[in-house]
């Protein structure tokens, strides 16, 4: 075994180990020092060899927002509201959610936006989250609620996050509840709008649409000045929450 290689990784250097699992992937993806978006090529490439593997089976993510839910979204402009489904994809947002996220980074790229995978292997969320330990703790208890691993969609994105993330995400998978708050205070460094407190509620769609509505609003006045420059707006257009 080379030097200085995990020990889990003995067999897939000798060639014993055809199909390695996620655990070991990652002991790989660590010692090689590998990026956030090496580690999810390694992941997919494992993948694609292992004839067995499928993310269909089960009901598939709903990814199509009702009319109705649009319309809402449309009613709240220009409050930073987002729908995530049960893989934390971004399906729809109001413009104020994108004038807010887009800076970030949250929304780059072709295909799904998605929160777990941004907060927990970007590593600029660690630079717009102050309270980033937090802020992945909520992504990964959001992941738990359901089934998790019984689901198929579920695990194909915890195993690749395994690799992405390594300890960050496996200690999280094995110690936190399943139980997401309702509400609460997210701080937010942003690059354009400074410190930002904001104060958000999470609306459960119904069951059968398997997704949730989250809406945001300033925290503090100062914070509420700042969404209202950020919107090109007369302070005021947003009114920040007392308490």
């Amino acid at each position: 075994m080379r030097a200085g290689a995990p020990p889990d990784c003995a067999g897939l250097e000798q060639g014993r180990d055809r199909r390695p699992s996620p655990q070991v992937l990652s002991a790989l993806a660590d010692a090689l020092n590998l990026a956030p978006s090496e580690r999810i090529h390694l992941y997919r490439l494992t993948k694609a060899a292992d004839g067995g593997f499928t993310c269909m089976g089960g009901a598939q993510p709903n990814r199509d927002v009702r009319p109705t839910v649009r319309a809402i979204l449309d009613r709240l402009e220009p409050t930073p509201a987002v729908v995530l489904n049960r893989l934390s994809e971004i399906l729809a947002c109001t413009g104020g959610y994108r004038r807010l996220m887009a800076p970030t980074g949250l929304l780059d790229g072709d295909g799904w936006a998605n929160l777990a995978r941004f907060v927990l292997t970007d590593p600029r969320a660690r630079s717009c989250y102050p309270d980033w330990d937090e802020r992945a703790d909520d992504v990964v208890a959001a992941l738990k609620q359901g089934p998790f691993r019984a689901d198929p969609d579920i695990a194909a994105l915890a195993d690749e996050l395994t690799i992405a993330a390594g300890e960050d995400f496996v200690r999280r998978a094995e110690t936190v509840p399943g139980l997401t708050a309702a509400t609460g205070i997210t701080r937010l460094d942003h690059p354009e709008a400074g410190r930002l407190r904001l104060s958000y509620e999470v609306l459960e769609l119904s069951a059968d649409d398997d997704q949730r509505l989250i809406v945001h609003l300033p925290a503090d006045a100062a914070s509420e000045a700042a969404l209202d420059r950020l919107e090109g707006r007369q302070p005021g257009g947003l009114r920040a929450v007392n308490g």
